[in-house]
């Protein structure tokens, strides 16, 4: 299919039957979790899904995302470009006692209450996963200090022996 813009939310039981292939984007400027975590985003968010249907009759959507944020270096402060590549396997659920059923290889994603799945909301979950803890740049890159300095204990220790106190009722 063509490179367009992805809808917000879709029936993946409908998708699936067609076995139904998705290759757009979203614009990032609806990814607003994204974008208060990230300096800046790019454009758009790139995204491939596949509907299908697998051997146990379980509804799958799986796919991939990719995108470029720019996040804050914790070492030295400034921003840096991170590009972020994710890869899904979802199967839609109704209730808890479906997503109890799924195989531990699915991750379950609700329906909303038209039987449809936010697919803009699940992209964008998979992108803040993606997101390293602690953002910084290649050490070769950065800026800020990549020595660290604690201090210096000197030679010996002369901390008194808690136990000299004993000594003397020997």
């Amino acid at each position: 299919m063509k490179n367009l813009k992805l809808p917000v939310t879709i029936d993946p039981y409908k998708s699936a039957q067609r076995r139904l292939v998705c290759n757009g984007y979203f614009d990032a400027a609806g990814l607003k979790r994204l974008l208060d975590e990230s300096e800046m985003a790019s454009e758009q968010v790139n995204v491939v899904v596949k509907f299908d249907v697998d051997e146990q009759g379980l509804v799958l959507i799986t796919g991939e995302a990719s995108t470029s944020v720019s996040l804050t270096c914790q070492r030295c402060s400034e921003p840096y470009e991170q590009k972020l590549d994710v890869s899904f396997s979802f199967s839609p659920v109704r209730n808890e006692d479906d997503e109890e059923r799924l195989p531990s290889s699915y991750d379950a994603v609700e329906l909303d209450e038209n039987g449809e799945v936010n697919l803009r909301d699940l992209v964008e979950d998979e992108l803040l996963l993606a997101i390293p803890l602690i953002p910084k740049h290649e050490l070769k890159e950065c800026s800020g200090s990549t020595e660290s300095s604690w201090g210096k204990l000197p030679d010996t220790l002369e901390k008194p022996n808690p136990f000299d106190v004993l000594k003397q009722f020997k």
